[in-house]
This record gives C-alpha cells, sequence and structure tokens, in this order.
C-alpha cells in the first residue's frame, strides 16, 4: 500500500515518531514516504497569520497518516492550516497522531486528536484508528 505520512514537528519529537511509524510500515512491506509541513514563520509565540511554505500533496497516497504537535492545549496552528487548505482527501482513509510534552492525554492530547478528525471528517475523508 502506498502510504504517506504527513507531520508537522517544531522541536523534532513529532518528526521521530513518524520516522519511526515509517520504519515500521515499510518492514511490513509498504511504499512509505514521510512529508513535513513547514511554515514560513515557524515561531509558536508569532501572532502572524500561519503561511505554509511546504504543503505536502496527498493525492498519490491510498492511505494517510497526519502527524502534529500538541500546542497550548490544541492543534499546533501550522496543522490546522494545512488541515484547513486540504482539497483533495474526499474519501480518503486517515490516521492522526500527536505528540505532547504533557504527560497525560487529558492535557491536550485528546483534544488535539478530535480536532484533527473534526477537520477531516468535515473534507469527508475515512477516519481509521
Amino acid at each position: 500500500m502506498k502510504i504517506g505520512i504527513i507531520i508537522h514537528s517544531h522541536t523534532g519529537n513529532t518528526l521521530q515518531v513518524g520516522e519511526r511509524i515509517k520504519e515500521k510500515l515499510i518492514k511490513d512491506g509498504h511504499d512509505v514516504t514521510l512529508e513535513q509541513v513547514v511554515a514560513v514563520n515557524e515561531d509558536p509565540n508569532s501572532t502572524l497569520k500561519v503561511e505554509l511554505k511546504n504543503s505536502p500533496d496527498i493525492s498519490e497516497y491510498e492511505y494517510v497518516i497526519l502527524g502534529a504537535p500538541v500546542r497550548a492545549f490544541s492543534l499546533s496552528p501550522v496543522m490546522k492550516q494545512y488541515l484547513l487548505q486540504l482539497s483533495n482527501i474526499k474519501d480518503k482513509k486517515v490516521s492522526c497522531f500527536v505528540t505532547e510534552q504533557l504527560p497525560k492525554a487529558w492535557m491536550g492530547g485528546n483534544r488535539t486528536v478530535k480536532q484533527m478528525k473534526k477537520i477531516i471528517l468535515l473534507k469527508e475523508a475515512l477516519v481509521i484508528n
């Protein structure tokens, strides 16, 4: 299966998790590509509107895994902007994961996954848990 892992990683932690997922899927025989969503300004404290420098195209993938960090108990603004502008996600199989600094999922992790899934479902993708 052709799988795309699309992540936003500010500190490198989400990238490391994405790379581990990629390695496992390749060992299982899948064709996997890991791509990053990158903003023009990666400063998490910036008040400027998020502008994407790199916005991966997911049309070639049969299955997409989205990964993002938790920022202030919510989805990172960079990944949120990416998801909102996605246009070719209808009927695409999608899974999500998040990374967070805080030790409990109720400290932002659960909320962030719900935010990702809500956007994806509004675009008529098929969320796979």
